[in-house]
């Protein structure tokens, strides 16, 4: 927004009083808090809110509206505060609520609970790695469909960020590829406040950040007097004017800006001021208003609705001419972006990958299967975003359909996000986030260390991301134990509202995709094999039954003495050893287990039906043995591994390891001559 077409008001510098006094008496009725950074950082939100941001209060999700993050999620009072006064539904009660029981202000923003929240903050570092993938979503969807004369997607994506989050290292990943891609609607504002929990940072952070900035190529405006409201305007107007990078803003600022006695300290980092200290701040900024209360001119001075709605009304009246010229795109572009649906004929497409794998028949691994699945899908699901964290040969997230993301080339649909797991997982999730896109992508799964919070942070906001995670087991052979998981499946497991699926063929690979693709409510991790897996015949009835989790794939039809349990290559291993027990006089079911949460979900009497109370049960998974305790009980048994791997070929390694068909029958025996002597 122009800064001429803003309102006028006289009193600005009561505006900034009004959101630092919200945020101090918030903080001060809850008892905690952090109202240093919304004190320091109220001149800078003022002039970029009334000043710059384009958005609609009465509808957060307009979709050319612009992204605001605060990546500096501890001062989520001040966003809260902006928010309310500009005209979002929430309310000064909920604000008087901040930090309780199912208010609708949180200690830190969380997409879905507060109207105009565009994600979850407060792992630092993690906001300002969303935004990259919000500018990133921007900028392909522009090229996708925008056309002369017709610009509907043109926002930009606005981030504030702290020391702590650039002291993480995602800040550094995620920033790096910012500049490289050329991300020009990317505008990142630095709260060069000097101050974090232990005290001044200059003990433990000297970087020159605007150089290391400027060395990612980034356009850096330096030296922002962060209270001087002129100045920040015209930095701002600067970082809106037309270019090729993104922009960082430095803006210098006192934390607890106003407060006599603890202004640039970290007393005012995290806790509340305190009564007198309240009392001090509002003598010293000239603030007589009673806690919560804001002056009427004031909040009309604030309020953003009227502006929003004639933004919003003029875009929907471009977006009408556009649908005019060009009504298939537009089409496509309210199924993707708008309504977020798939394609009307996705079942159909869904039923031909499935045909297709049953018919095949082919020993592949499951990475190989999944490429398959990638190659099929593209021509359907052209939302479809992928990418490797320097991994696309060994992953297969590239298939023939796939164009490279590069920097001034258009449209494009496979991300190199380079050696970057971290920064790729958070950028996806910014995708997410954003709309248009469906992304995934790929790494080992030794290496969703890398990635875990950011999993974890797609499970919290209920985002459907898909991460690739392939050479899943110490199948991989020689690389050894640094890249052979053994704990990472049952650590995945264990995310709340994370889907996990380990197939054990080419058929649950497509089943797998097809649950990540159709799930709407969370992410989905693809734990997917390096060496080959045979193909298993199935009936009608068990090819339904894979989208169960579990599912009876042998032995189902008549008396057993032993449930065989298994997951992904492990369910070869189980299939073979039950030949051998068969041989022996012992009956033995195999149970396929691809999705265990899934499973879980199912009603009692299915889960009674495929591992029944009156078998043993022995599960085997090439990880940690812990996790299959509650399938088997104590009564039952597990083939694991509670121990690191080596380097050597896959056989051996497993061989030295006890994960042999040898070793599955003679626990299987051991089980059943229990069971039949009790």
């Amino acid at each position: 927004m122009n800064a001429q077409l803003r309102p006028q008001f006289a009193g600005r510098r009561l505006l900034c009083n009004a959101l630092r006094f919200l945020a101090i008496d918030a903080v001060e009725r809850a008892g905690s808090g952090h109202p240093g950074m919304p004190m320091g950082m109220a001149e800078i939100a003022e002039a970029l809110w009334r000043g710059y941001l384009k958005h609609d209060p009465a509808d957060p999700h307009w979709v050319d509206r612009d992204r605001f993050v605060l990546s500096n999620g501890h001062g989520s009072m001040l966003l809260y505060a902006l928010l309310h006064l500009t005209g979002y539904d929430l309310p000064l009660e909920e604000l008087k609520r901040f930090r309780q029981l199912h208010s609708k202000t949180p200690g830190h923003p969380e997409f879905g609970v507060t109207p105009g929240v565009e994600t979850t903050t407060g792992p630092l570092g993690q906001g300002l790695a969303n935004a990259v993938g919000m500018a990133l979503a921007e900028s392909l969807l522009a090229a996708e469909f925008n056309r002369p004369g017709h610009a509907i997607v043109d926002h930009r994506t606005w981030v504030f960020v702290g020391d702590g989050c650039l002291m993480e290292g995602i800040s550094h990943e995620a920033c790096s590829l910012a500049g490289t891609l050329g991300l020009s609607k990317l505008v990142a504002i630095y709260d060069d406040n000097g101050i974090s929990i232990d005290g001044h940072v200059e003990h433990w952070f000297t970087d020159d950040t605007p150089a290391r900035f400027e060395a990612y190529g980034w356009r850096v405006i330096r030296d922002v007097p962060g209270h001087d409201s002129a100045a920040i305007e015209a930095a701002l107007g600067q970082a809106c004017q037309e270019g090729d990078r993104p922009t960082l803003v430095c803006c210098k600022t006192v934390i607890g800006h106003g407060s006599p006695h603890k202004a640039d300290t970290h007393e005012v980092h995290g806790a509340a001021l305190g009564a007198a200290e309240v009392a001090a701040t509002r003598a010293h900024l000239g603030w007589t208003a009673v806690p919560f209360e804001i002056p009427a001119e004031i909040r009309a001075a604030w309020d953003a609705t009227t502006q929003g709605a004639a933004r919003h009304t003029d875009w929907r009246r471009r977006f009408a001419a556009y649908a005019a010229a060009h009504p298939e795109l537009a089409a496509e572009f309210e199924r993707r972006v708008c309504r977020r649906e798939l394609p009307a004929h996705w079942q159909d497409s869904v039923g031909s990958m499935l045909a297709a794998a049953v018919s095949q028949a082919a020993a592949i691994a499951s990475r190989k299967a999944s490429q398959n699945v990638i190659e099929a899908l593209q021509p359907v699901l052209p939302e479809l975003l992928g990418g490797s964290a320097d991994l696309t040969g060994s992953n297969l997230t590239a298939a023939r359909g796939s164009v490279a993301v590069r920097r001034g080339r258009g449209p494009g649909n496979h991300i190199n996000y380079g050696v970057r797991e971290f920064g790729m997982s958070a950028l996806m999730n910014g995708i997410a986030l954003h709309g248009g896109y469906l992304p995934y992508g790929g790494t080992f799964l030794t290496f969703s260390d890398y990635s875990r919070n950011a999993v974890r942070m797609s499970a919290l906001m209920r985002q459907r991301v898909i991460y690739v995670f392939t050479h899943d087991s110490i199948g991989l052979g020689e690389d050894g134990p640094t890249h052979q998981p053994v704990e990472h499946a049952a650590s995945l497991r264990l995310i709340p509202n994370n889907a996990v699926w380990r197939p054990s063929d080419a058929v649950e690979t497509v089943c797998a995709w097809q649950a990540a693709i159709e799930r709407r409510d969370g992410p989905t991790c693809l734990l997917l094999s390096r060496q080959n897996l045979p193909h298993f015949v199935r009936s009608v009835q068990q090819l339904d039954d894979i989208r169960r989790g579990g599912y009876v794939l042998a032995g189902g039809d008549g008396p057993a003495a032993i449930t065989l349990l298994a997951t992904g290559s492990e369910v070869d291993l189980a299939m073979r050893a039950r030949e051998t027990l068969a041989a022996e006089g012992i009956a033995a079911r195999v149970v396929s287990m691809p999705n265990c949460a899934e499973f879980d979900r199912q009603t009692p009497e299915y889960r009674g039906a495929v591992l029944p109370r009156a078998l043993p049960v022995l599960a085997i998974e090439a990880g940690v043995s812990g996790f299959w305790r509650a399938y088997t009980g104590f009564d039952g048994d597990v083939l694991g591994i509670d121990r690191f791997g080596e380097s050597a070929p896959a056989a051996q390694v497993a061989a030295a390891l006890g994960l042999t068909r040898e070793a599955v029958c003679e626990r299987a025996r051991a089980l059943v001559h229990g069971a039949r002597s009790r």
